[in-house]
């Protein structure tokens, strides 16, 4: 009997072979992932994930566990020779506890679900992404996904108070913790939260709610140089008590989106925009506040142009030129990259990765975007003429400035396979060695995402 055997006969019909392994199974968002697995495990139960790692340890079978596919690192792409662990049936909420202001959850609940029950409850869950309608809770997780919110609330792990995970030997460890003070020896959840499946799969989470605000504000500034752009955000922390998002976008980016979207927005296109966002705590002088500062920041030429959302709709008006879907069917292979750079370098980093990107692909689509308050930028690129050998260079310029200005190569999307090479650009050898000390302790035999990460 083979191993896939072995699975169909322990778990029955979860287990799909051949043509009902469905080709979004290939690839996640990165589009790199070449092969269907040979099997996709769709559990209901921590038991059913727990019995198939079993199963799969015992046979020296690599297991991939996927989740909503939104991923951009190639972390989720299984290859041929893998088993799938496909969370997409293993969902749903299982306790609000209003007290502890914790939200109990499986790992397959997409993001924008969890979002609807906690509003429904009276709460707020902070972790937000472009991608909440698709993403998994559990894939947030693993990857410990920024967002738009981090701001204000820290990312994913920042947010994440207890765990359930199946380990490789199928070990189910079930520290469902709802206390924010917790202090007793290693913090085994930070383990899990953020290595990309390859130390334990996360079944559960008990995530931290907070109060719901009674509303947003939300603005969107033109600004002439990325020196005022630090200087609005520092503004921005001293003055507005409930800022929740600072959103950066250099022009081309913000031309192509708007012009996409056909939006137009400003007489002229800015140098910079900035969608600057406030949580409102329920005092009517709040939306008076917010609009004075930005009159003193317009009158002291900080900004140069604001306007101010006067619906909802005004407001997702904003934040559809600052997602940028459109990107994704305009621009042939489009590639996002995610790096991390100390705020004040990110402006002159920006003009040196783009002229040399422009240097070596004179036709490409280059432009900038970010949430800088949390040292966050991203890099839209698009050539024409793309392969895998242009996307190996464009890493290769990309991730070598961000090594002399001694930043991270990922800032929220992970490693996977396409960073993995890299990782050395942002890690010493004796960090690396620890890494690589800790896989071997939670997965000796090497099936859990196997060429991932390290």
């Amino acid at each position: 009997m083979t191993i896939v055997d072995d699975l169909k006969q322990a778990l029955g019909d979860i287990v799909l072979t051949g043509a009902a392994v469905g080709e979004r199974h290939r690839s996640d968002a990165s589009l790199t992932g070449r092969d269907l697995p040979k099997a996709v495990i769709r559990p209901t139960s921590s038991e059913e994930i727990a019995t198939a790692l079993r199963l799969c340890n015992e046979n020296n079978q690599s297991i991939v566990v996927q989740g909503g596919l939104t991923g951009l690192a190639g972390g989720a792409n299984a290859g041929s020779d893998a088993v799938v662990i496909s969370l997409e049936r293993f969902t749903g909420i299982e306790e609000i506890d209003p007290q502890a202001g914790t939200m109990t959850v499986r790992a397959g609940t997409p993001l924008e679900v969890a979002q609807r029950a906690a509003e429904d409850a009276g709460f707020l869950l902070p972790i937000d992404l472009g991608a909440r309608g698709t993403c998994q809770i559990g894939g947030n997780l693993a990857t410990n996904a920024g967002g738009i919110r981090v701001l204000r609330y820290g990312v994913t792990r920042d947010n994440v108070l207890g765990l359930e995970v199946v380990l490789a030997n199928g070990t189910v460890i079930s520290a469902l913790n709802k206390m924010i003070k917790n202090n007793t020896g290693y913090d085994l959840r930070q383990y899990f939260i953020g290595s990309e499946g390859t130390l334990g799969v996360i079944t559960r989470a008990v995530l931290r709610l907070r109060p719901l605000p009674v509303g947003r504000l939300t603005a969107l500034c033109a600004l002439d140089s990325y020196d005022n752009v630090v200087a609005f955000l520092t503004r921005c922390q001293r003055h507005l008590p409930g800022l929740s998002a600072f959103e950066a976008m250099w022009q081309h980016y913000f031309r192509f989106n708007a012009e996409a979207n056909r939006q137009k927005l400003f007489d002229d296109v800015p140098p910079f925009a900035v969608i600057v966002e406030q949580d409102l705590l329920g005092d009517h002088s709040e939306r008076d506040a917010f609009e004075a500062f930005l009159g003193e920041a317009l009158e002291d030429g900080i900004i140069f142009d604001a306007l101010i959302a006067q619906s909802e709709k005004e407001s997702r008006s904003f934040w559809s030129v600052r997602e940028g879907h459109a990107m994704d069917q305009l621009l042939p292979a489009l590639m996002n990259l995610d790096i991390s750079l100390p705020i004040g370098e990110i402006g002159r980093f920006a003009v040196e990765c783009g002229e040399a990107l422009s240097a070596r692909f004179p036709a490409a689509h280059v432009s900038f975007f970010g949430h800088v308050a949390d040292s966050n930028l991203h890099i839209a690129f698009s050539e024409p003429d793309s392969d895998a050998e242009t996307s190996h260079v464009v890493d290769e310029i990309v991730y070598e400035i961000v090594r002399r200005y001694k930043g991270s190569i990922s800032a929220e999307h992970g490693i996977g396979t396409l960073k993995r090479d890299f990782l050395d650009h942002s890690r010493s050898p004796a960090e690396l060695e620890l890494m690589r000390r800790i896989k071997q302790a939670l997965d000796p035999n090497g099936i859990l995402n196997p060429g991932k990460v390290i």
